[in-house]
């Protein structure tokens, strides 16, 4: 399965970077620099020469063409059609690799995921941007990045107990002595205690529950870009010079609002538009107050692994919260967006490898 781990990772960096370009893309206002789907202007590439340009135009005679807007929108969607390629052969690929460890349902679940992406990607250009399409597009990225990751630690897993098996019996006989050796060090009080770090169900629930904060923290975040209430509160700690500013939960959060509505730099007033940046606010907190629990909790434990991921979270939290800070008081500088994005998929990456472990790889240490 070595290439098929090879594959795999290789998935896992590109939908990484692909996350990162499409926020780029929605950020610099450039997810309608083709208003079509999935050509451009009726091409496969940007219109460039005059009399396609003129014919573009006479196409769409309301969005003018914008050369640097649709070459940003098209190299997203040549990303984003290369990683659904790889995605397709490696589910076609795990039906054919006869090692019983393959993974089965997972290959396949992102085939769909990636279709339905397809599907978003098509209603964010032909709805014009309506929010729950382009929040819904940026959960689906999210997603897909997470499966990618959780079939790599799998396989990898697998692959590494596959590689063992494999062992000269003399090397073998060495790994045991090694393992008996550590068991003999481990006092009878430590013993129990390391056991207990390694299968303990709190451990599981606490990193279940953060993980699901953080998928609710970036819906809000995707909810704030895509209604451009990025820069509705300017001010820090406040919002509009208040700690309560004045609120319209229901104005800020209707989901559906009909299809015929152009959303680009968005429809909503100042006070929605406070609300939404607001609760994103508050989001952040209890997160980041969730995380840091989760983070004393992993460096009590004396599992060195734990302490390790421990500490991966709070580097990862560490970035993003600055990152979510710098952005306010710059004013929405275009790169350190975009980097909130990518702050926003590696704390994400993180809590997926903690779960795993939690869920899936103390099991196999157990044995």
């Amino acid at each position: 399965m070595l290439w098929f781990r090879r594959l795999n990772a290789l998935a896992v960096v590109w939908c990484f970077c692909l996350v990162a370009v499409g926020a780029y893309v929605r950020l610099s206002d450039a997810g309608l620099g083709c208003p079509d789907w999935p050509g451009c202007y009726g091409h496969l590439t940007v219109p460039e020469a005059p009399h396609d340009v003129s014919a573009a135009q006479q196409l769409y005679p309301d969005r003018p063409v914008e050369a640097p807007k649709a070459w940003k929108e098209m190299i997203h969607r040549y990303l984003a059609e290369t990683l659904g390629l790889f995605i397709v052969v490696l589910a076609l690929s795990s039906r054919f690799i006869k090692d019983q460890r393959r993974p089965r349902v997972l290959p396949w679940l992102l085939v769909a995921l990636v279709i339905f992406q397809g599907m978003l990607g098509m209603w964010t250009v032909t709805w014009q941007l309506k929010p729950l399409v382009v929040t819904g597009h940026l959960f689906g990225g999210m997603s897909t990045f997470a499966l990618l990751l959780w079939m790599w630690l799998g396989t990898r897993a697998r692959a590494d107990v596959a590689s063992t098996a494999e062992l000269p019996a003399r090397e073998m006989r060495n790994e045991r002595a090694a393992a008996f050796a550590l068991q003999r060090d481990l006092s009878s009080d430590a013993r129990p205690a390391a056991m207990a770090a390694l299968t303990s169900k709190g451990l599981r629930a606490f990193a279940l529950a953060g993980l699901l904060v953080l998928i609710c923290q970036i819906f809000l975040g995707g909810w704030t870009s895509t209604n451009y209430a990025a820069l509705a509160c300017p001010d820090l700690p406040t919002c509009q010079g208040s700690f309560l500013p004045p609120l319209d939960v229901k104005e800020a959060f209707t989901l559906w609002r009909g299809l015929g509505i152009n959303y680009e730099y968005g429809i909503l007033d100042a006070r929605a538009r406070v609300t939404i940046h607001y609760f994103h606010r508050v989001g952040a907190l209890i997160t980041t107050l969730v995380l840091l629990s989760l983070v004393i909790y992993l460096l009590r434990r004396p599992a060195i692994l734990w302490r390790r991921l421990g500490l991966a979270v709070l580097a990862a939290l560490a970035l993003q919260v600055s990152l979510g800070i710098s952005i306010v008081h710059f004013q929405l500088p275009l790169l350190l967006a975009a980097a909130h994005n990518l702050g926003a998929e590696t704390l994400l990456g993180t809590l997926v490898v903690l779960n795993y472990f939690a869920w899936r790889g103390t099991r196999r240490q157990d044995d």
